[in-house]
């Protein structure tokens, strides 16, 4: 009994398709998606792909919020040190900031040059305003 225990657990535990890298797996799933919105359109149109889409999107919503949560606080029960809290605390505090920064700055500076929508003379819809 005890050896087929031992030769079960020397076997690899990861199923085949793991072995096939996630990043490769989400880029092929991308590729079909396009391929297959490219082809069949109409598909696109149906009730039950909004129904998808709108389920796909409030389900990553729910997820965040406990998974920063569970990182933050999982972060800091293994520091220890409530002073090396503190400073990685005011660092990623100065990163967000300054990337915040940085990225608003870009987006101004390629708004003003580009300006999208110039030369755009769309009227708003009166039923869409009032409704």
């Amino acid at each position: 009994m005890t050896e087929l225990v031992g030769e079960e657990s020397a076997r690899p535990s990861r199923c085949r398709s793991c072995r096939f890298p996630l990043y490769l797996q989400v880029l092929l799933a991308v590729l079909l998606g396009v391929l297959i919105g490219w082809q069949f359109p109409d598909v696109a149109k149906h009730e039950w792909m909004k129904t998808l889409g709108t389920g796909f999107v409030r389900l990553i919503k729910m997820s965040i919020a406990p998974i920063i949560f569970c990182t933050v606080v999982s972060g800091i029960a293994h520091v220890g040190d409530a002073a090396r809290v503190g400073r990685v605390a005011i660092k990623a505090l100065i990163y967000f900031e300054s990337v915040s920064t940085l990225a608003l700055a870009i987006g101004l500076l390629v708004a003003n040059l580009i300006q999208p929508g110039r030369g755009v003379h769309a009227k708003p819809d009166e039923a869409a305003i009032d409704g």
